[in-house]
């Protein structure tokens, strides 16, 4: 666990799919990538956006152990596991992947809204709650 002297960030991550194909806007890929981000250790998911070909979510590391670059390696590859006996395409993922610290003076609800609107952005739906493929798994604060 983070010591108290030790002051938490939260990541903002963008993940696409290879060549951007659309192939996340799904029941069985959404089930696999919270099931993905639930496995993992040391990492907490908070809010999150699935769309048709990249996700946006925060996430916190809680632990001295805790690598971005090894999480998010470890969260691809179980969920490429899990989707690639349903014929989804392979490779799955794109080599790279975004992200961006939340410094302190940053509004967490303000990057939220723009995730949160981004399948009405994309016309997938008229209203944001709408959409199936956000949620919470943990609520988490600066």
């Amino acid at each position: 666990m983070l010591l108290p002297q030790e002051r938490p960030v939260i990541y903002f991550i963008t993940c696409c799919t290879h060549s951007r194909q659309k192939c996340l806007d799904s029941q069985q890929a959404h089930e696999a990538i919270l099931t993905a981000w639930q496995r993992l250790p040391n990492w907490l998911v908070g809010r999150y956006t699935i769309m048709p070909d990249h996700l946006h979510f925060f996430a916190l590391p809680f632990s001295r152990e805790a690598n971005l670059s090894n999480f998010m390696q470890a969260f691809r590859a179980l969920v490429t596991r899990q989707l690639r006996p349903a014929n989804f395409p392979y490779p799955l993922w794109q080599r790279e992947f975004f992200d961006h610290i939340l410094r302190s003076g940053e509004n967490y609800e303000e990057k939220w809204n723009y995730v949160w609107l981004n399948p009405v952005r994309h016309q997938l739906v008229a209203e944001p709650g709408d959409w199936p493929y956000s949620g919470e798994i943990n609520r988490l604060a600066l």
